[in-house]
């Protein structure tokens, strides 16, 4: 198990987090939004314009262990459910500190989890890339695999991106740098 933090070492992290966040706001072009969730939790959101997908809100959730994190991926396939989670099942063994998982409504969502003993900025930097780079990776094809009107979709948009096509690994910080 991982340590516990008292409330001055959660105070310590917060202020941490608070002040990567506002830097990446300020260093990042495509960084929209970075803000504070009101509420009992100590809760940060992470808005980034995307090329595949629009946006990408990244949720950080700090805890007395760990800070969680998580991105909505897109919702419950309308047709190919069984292929659909089948592929992000299969595509998690590439992923390193997130995983696909299926959330309220079968919607699909990228999580992760990092216990406070390892949070540096780089380890910020890398979880926010992750998820990033991850859903900007695999967005159209999973929206093909799982919706009808995607193809047609993708044509009007322009999106001439193969995402998951070719079997790279995913992930990385390419998000930020």
């Amino acid at each position: 198990m991982s340590d516990l933090f008292d409330d001055a070492g959660i105070a310590r992290v917060e202020r941490q987090i608070d002040e990567w966040l506002g830097r990446i706001r300020t260093t990042h072009t495509n960084v929209e939004a970075v803000d504070r969730a009101e509420g009992d939790e100590i809760r940060w959101f992470v808005r980034m314009r995307g090329e595949e997908k629009d946006f990408t809100t990244i949720w950080l959730t700090l805890g007395q262990r760990t800070l969680r994190y998580e991105t909505y991926v897109l919702p419950a396939p309308e047709q190919n459910a069984e292929f659909l989670y089948e592929t992000v099942l299969r595509r998690n063994e590439k992923l390193v500190g997130a995983h696909f998982s299926i959330g309220a409504e079968d919607a699909v969502y990228l999580r992760g989890e990092l216990v406070l003993m390892a949070l540096t900025e780089t380890e910020l930097d890398r979880v926010i890339g992750t998820l990033y780079s991850t859903v900007e990776h695999v967005f159209w094809s999973l929206l093909e695999i799982g919706f009808a009107k995607a193809a047609s979709m993708r044509t009007q948009r322009g999106s001439t991106r193969t995402a998951g096509r070719s079997g790279k690994p995913l992930g990385g910080s390419s998000a930020l740098n």
